[in-house]
């Protein structure tokens, strides 16, 4: 059947590009690669949550959930372990814009980029055999 599989890539306009790829090298934890941006290969998220690793798609009535940014979108970063990536990010002087929130499918934590985007941090929780 042909149909969509999965979400190919996220691509950003930036006022400082510089400014946005190293901020986004402390976020992710890693340098971009030689075309300039991050590769993330769907079987490492599958390998650590089996059952909870996806890429959500979802159209959103307008409401307050993407604020403090006026931007119509966020993005959401999948992580392996969320208090590990808020402390090394800590470290690095990013801070969380809101408290963490933790939930049957995950646990959350959301910063702002430098171009005023709300990134989502997202931790995965393996659904219980029921």
């Amino acid at each position: 059947m042909a149909k969509v599989i999965g979400l190919g890539g996220i691509f950003i306009q930036c006022a400082d590009v510089a400014a946005t790829k190293e901020w986004y090298k402390k976020v992710i934890g890693d340098a971009p690669g030689e075309y300039g941006g991050w590769s993330f290969v769907q079987s490492d998220a599958a390998k650590a949550f089996p059952k909870g690793a996806q890429s959500i798609f979802a159209p959103f009535e307008k409401s307050d959930y993407f604020k403090p940014s006026e931007l119509p979108f966020m993005i959401n970063l999948m992580v392996d372990d969320l208090e590990g990536v808020l402390k090394r990010l800590e470290a690095e002087g990013i801070e969380q814009i809101q408290p963490s929130e933790s939930y049957e499918y995950g646990k959350f934590a959301w910063l702002m980029d430098p171009d005023g985007r709300k990134v989502e941090l997202w931790e995965p929780v393996e659904p219980s055999e029921t």
